[in-house]
């Protein structure tokens, strides 16, 4: 693990969207939600993760919230509706919709980008990224036997990018869980990790921004207790939203 972490008395702020939970048996209503794997990697990088609530942005300043955050994470979560990214039907594979969500998360990713806030961006979220970029997605994988759920698998990433700097490799070992993919990437995004079993997409980051961005199609807060690698992720999130800071 990298010990360059900002001191806690200090720790910059990482703002992170919760998730509507329907349930959960602790709380015994509805709730709203962050897996606390995620919240536990940006601790360990230095960050202070707070999650916020994903209001509808017609009624709300989304980029005035943001303004005293130093860094922002978007997590996984359900998916986005279809007619977000152009599509006229949904598939009967697509679940947990939320349009108030949906719509947050957008805003929150176009603010991040406009105004070069540090942004991590995973599952879900490099999915937000790219639709907000004006890109699509392929509703679904085909079914059980090609979706990437509950899978760890080798992840290519390629040679001098972002991801690859940052992870200091050039092929990780992922935890995914998901049934979408990229299909047209948005406006100044590029390839820059592939699944090697199947070629899927599983990485891309932004051209010619002024901020770290980074976005990722697997979890790897799923392992970064126990892989360098995968922890690097937040601590870069962390250290660039420090320098923010000071």
């Amino acid at each position: 693990m990298t010990t360059d972490h900002p001191s806690p008395a200090v720790r910059p702020l990482i703002a992170v969207p919760a998730r509507f939970a329907a349930t959960t048996s602790a709380l015994r209503y509805a709730a709203e939600v962050n897996a606390r794997a995620l919240i536990d990697a940006v601790w360990r990088a230095g960050g202070e993760p707070l999650g916020i609530h994903p209001a509808d942005p017609a009624g709300h300043d989304v980029t005035a919230r943001l303004a005293r955050f130093d860094g922002v994470l978007l997590p996984g979560g359900g998916d986005l509706a279809p007619y977000r990214y152009g599509a006229s039907q949904a598939h009967e594979a697509v679940y947990d919709v939320d349009d108030v969500q949906d719509a947050f998360d957008l805003d929150v990713a176009r603010r991040c980008l406009a105004d070069g806030l540090p942004l991590l961006a995973i599952c879900r979220g490099l999915q937000v990224v790219n639709t907000a970029l004006g890109g699509t997605l392929h509703q679904d994988m085909g079914g059980p036997h090609r979706e990437h759920r509950h899978v760890r698998q080798t992840v290519s990433l390629s040679p001098g990018s972002v991801v690859a700097r940052i992870t200091g490799t050039d092929k990780i070992e992922a935890s995914c869980y998901h049934h979408q993919h990229v299909d047209r990437l948005g406006e100044g995004l590029r390839v820059t990790a592939r699944a090697v079993s199947d070629d899927i997409i599983e990485g891309v980051e932004l051209t010619g921004t002024r901020a770290l961005f980074v976005a990722v199609q697997w979890h790897p807060e799923d392992t970064a207790h126990e892989d360098p690698a995968q922890q690097r992720l937040f601590d870069a999130l962390v250290r660039a939203a420090a320098r923010g800071r000071a």
